[in-house]
């Protein structure tokens, strides 16, 4: 949790940029560059399915989740709702209008990365356990998302269950790859990535400019007008964090450097590297700079922290909700 929030606040100043712009602006961004480094809505949304996940465990239903989304969401009044997603306006929208799941989730975005975004608390709560992990985020995801979003999800909880326990880079790939259809465009991204990621790191030649080139062309759909569809964001973190063998401050910052949605890429890394790592693997520097939810996308999140919400995912804790 703590990796996630470090990589979104790092990645959400080049959200929706070119790398070139990217360089031009920073050079190659190495740290925060913002003056006030803050989470975005996808530290929000993991926070939210945190504490639900939290509350539930193994037993959550489509029905939990649908009532957390309209008590702690679509029955509030959002003002200006900065920050939010086009899956997550058009779950509300169909909320609001009394639509329930998973007819909530037919919308123009349901393939969006919106639940791969707030995927990593499912790993840690079924650290170890990939299958479940991913049984359970695509119960949230039913919520808002269909096909391969709820694909996304499942490859990030997955991969974030393998590395909880350890299993190194190449076993959390294949613990992503394990919970998705074959022949779906989240799987064929992913493998895309992981190849790109190999072949960067077997040439000899390669720069770590060259080596995320390489990652980003292996996965990017050139003239695509939508950078935050699920299989892109899924296989560009998953290429950053081969490239990087599961080094946290590599992971991420290849992310960032990528651009396209590099808030929620690096935030997918962070969560990756952060759970193979553990918070040791996180620069200490990077990690205070988080403090709680400043509630700028979801004011229900306001004041609730990631670690506070990665304690409770624990099984000693499991149930008791601050």
């Amino acid at each position: 949790m703590l990796g996630l929030a470090v990589g979104d606040a790092l990645g959400a100043p080049a959200e929706n940029m070119k790398p070139s712009r990217i360089r031009e602006r920073w050079g190659r961004i190495e740290g925060f560059v913002a003056d006030e480094p803050a989470g975005t809505d996808d530290t929000e949304y993991a926070l939210f399915s945190g504490l639900l996940l939290a509350e539930h465990g193994s037993e959550l239903t489509v029905a939990h989740v649908e009532a957390a989304w309209h008590k702690w969401i679509a029955n509030l009044d959002e003002g200006p709702f900065r920050g939010a997603g086009f899956s997550e306006r058009g779950t509300l929208e169909n909320l609001r209008r009394g639509l329930t799941a998973p007819i909530s989730a037919q919308h123009r975005h349901a393939w969006s990365d919106g639940l791969a975004m707030r995927a990593a608390p499912f790993g840690i709560y079924a650290a170890g356990r990939p299958a479940e992990a991913a049984r359970l985020v695509a119960v949230d995801g039913t919520v808002s998302h269909d096909g391969e979003g709820i694909y996304g999800g499942q490859a990030v909880a997955a991969g974030v269950a393998a590395a909880m326990v350890g299993r190194g880079t190449d076993a959390v790939i294949a613990a992503a790859l394990s919970v998705v259809p074959e022949d779906s465009w989240t799987a064929r991204s992913l493998r895309r990535a992981v190849s790109a990621a190999q072949r960067a790191l077997f040439d000899p030649d390669a720069t770590r400019l060259s080596r995320e080139r390489t990652v980003r062309s292996g996965v990017v759909v050139g003239g695509y007008p939508w950078m935050d569809l699920a299989p892109e964001a899924v296989g560009l973190a998953f290429g950053a964090f081969a490239v990087a063998r599961g080094d946290f401050r590599n992971s991420v910052l290849t992310a960032v450097n990528m651009g396209r949605d590099a808030d929620t890429t690096a935030a997918v890394a962070g969560a990756l590297a952060g759970a193979l790592g553990g918070v040791a693997a996180v620069p200490a520097e990077w990690a205070a700079a988080i403090g709680p939810a400043r509630g700028s996308c979801l004011p229900s999140m306001a004041g609730q922290h990631v670690l506070d919400v990665a304690d409770l995912l624990s099984p000693d804790t499991e149930g008791e909700t601050p």
